[in-house]
């Protein structure tokens, strides 16, 4: 196991500096953030980006995330420009030493909450999914406003997105993910870069979109579309965790076992309620998910991949990016490392 941080960059607070001086850590995941969904990432801007990553002691081998096109997503004609692109964007990853990207094909936005600051009886501020808080939201009306969302989008964008998303099943989406995956991982398995799919976060559909990446199935499902150890799973317990049918240990078990997980997300959540969650500490009890479990099924697998602690709490009175500030996301990565260990001595 390879315990990595993830990084925003040069904005972000959170700096190289602090991260190397966690315990463990060996590396960060990133991404070049100003380049527009669907453009080629040059090789210069891989390197400059990965040489700066490693004159602070760090590595960088996992990218999180190549953004994947919408109208890839919805299977428009302009799909194949941007899918030639993409594969360009593996290549030149691959050829800077990466060794995974983490992706998603979640339509429209990434991760979503209901609150982004909510206060816990310890006095620190997690991020929150309450179903009720959500269902009276109404994007096409402004009224999500969170990470995940995509800023760059007009109101005009907004509303076509959702016209031609209402048109798109679920069937939709699994054919022009199938689509996908068939012109990318022969570049990937070329270029040595292991694409490491998200689970939708939360894993069930939301403003009416449809989601697909939510269950075992849907997992089982995705590594049988092109059977290929290149087409593979970034494990999310946090995201998967938060649906009470979802076993997070046996997944973990599963699909480690057979050499599918290539990046794992660890981070604990608190369910309360049918479709809703508290974002908690990483420790099993303060949460819905064992994590000594989780990750013992990593280590009686074989797990030798990239991991890191998910979402944070704010504690301590820090202010920055919601869900990655530095103090409680360290503090996950000492507790996994700590268990990490205590596995290993057994």
């Amino acid at each position: 196991m390879k315990m990595t941080f993830r990084w925003y960059g040069i904005d972000d607070p959170v700096t190289l500096d602090k991260i190397r001086q966690i315990p463990g850590m060996t590396g960060v995941v990133s991404a070049i953030y100003h380049i527009p969904v669907g453009s080629v990432w040059p090789s210069e801007e891989i390197r400059d980006l990965k040489e700066m990553i490693n004159k602070h002691g760090l590595e960088l081998k996992v990218i999180e995330s190549v953004p994947v096109h919408e109208d890839i997503k919805l299977g428009l004609p302009t799909r194949d420009k941007l899918i030639k692109n993409y594969k360009e964007t593996i290549r030149n990853l691959g050829a800077e030493g990466i060794e995974v990207i983490c992706y998603n094909f979640m339509p429209v936005f990434d991760w979503t909450r209901s609150k982004l600051d909510h206060e816990l009886s310890d006095g620190s501020k997690a991020l929150v999914y309450y179903k009720e808080h959500v269902d009276k939201m109404n994007p096409l009306k402004g009224e999500l406003d969170l990470p995940g969302w995509d800023t760059s989008y007009s109101r005009e964008d907004i509303e076509d997105l959702f016209n031609l998303y209402s048109k798109i099943t679920e069937e939709d989406l699994w054919m022009n993910l199938e689509y996908f995956l068939k012109e990318i991982i022969p570049a990937a398995e070329e270029s040595n870069v292991k694409m490491a799919i998200h689970p939708d976060d939360p894993p069930w559909s939301i403003f009416g979109l449809p989601r697909i990446i939510t269950d075992e199935a849907a997992l089982d499902r995705l590594c049988k579309l092109v059977d290929s150890p290149y087409n593979g799973l970034t494990l999310c317990s946090g995201s998967l965790g938060v649906a009470k049918e979802n076993d997070v240990p046996a997944l973990v078990e599963k699909f480690a076992s057979i050499g599918r997980i290539h990046f794992a997300h660890l981070r604990n959540v608190k369910i309360v309620g049918e479709g809703s969650f508290e974002e908690a500490s990483h420790l099993s009890k303060d949460g819905s998910l064992d994590m000594v479990k989780i990750l013992k099924a990593y280590n009686d697998n074989g797990f030798k991949g990239y991991i890191r602690p998910d979402h944070g709490r704010m504690i301590w009175g820090e202010k920055g990016k919601p869900g990655y500030g530095l103090y409680d996301r360290a503090l996950g990565a000492a507790y996994i490392n700590g268990i990490w260990e205590t596995l290993k001595a057994r």
